[in-house]
């Protein structure tokens, strides 16, 4: 299993920015983690109580891309408590070359809004859904996943 946790922008080095340009509001302290896990899912896991922006997209974006290595993974994308996603932050999310199939992982209502404010961006090739269900959503991607 390895893992990487990406520091919130107010942490970032302006070289260290993947030269994506800053957005006025702040972040908040969290962080995005990208793990690969044992059964081969890429687990991404936003930070709950933030507002996710294009630098922090992009950041963990470059993670799934090292970590898929040329293939094609299957993603699991942990929404839980996130307050917001702007929509470069989406395209960045839901245009990865590396996901053979996606799914979202969340709790509440509002969760779901925002899953599906995520997949309404996916392109048709890549499989996507919501699931409050950790366990359904990795039998879920198992099936589903396409590696190229």
């Amino acid at each position: 299993m390895s893992a990487q946790t990406l520091p919130a922008r107010d942490s970032m080095h302006p070289e260290e920015s993947m030269a994506a340009p800053l957005e006025d509001a702040a972040t908040g302290a969290g962080q995005i983690t990208v793990e690969l896990a044992e059964d081969g899912i890429v687990e991404v896991t936003l930070p709950p109580n933030t507002a996710v922006r294009s630098p922090e997209a992009q950041a963990a974006a470059a993670v799934v891309r090292m970590i898929a290595d040329g293939r094609r993974l299957p993603v699991l994308l942990k929404v839980t408590g996130v307050l917001s996603i702007t929509d470069k932050a989406r395209v960045t999310y839901t245009n990865a070359a590396e996901i053979s199939a996606c799914a979202l992982l969340g709790e509440s209502p509002v969760d779901r809004v925002i899953a599906h404010f995520l997949l309404r961006a996916k392109p048709d090739s890549i499989p996507g859904r919501f699931f409050t269900s950790e366990a359904e959503a990795r039998d879920w991607l198992r099936e589903h996943h396409r590696e190229s």
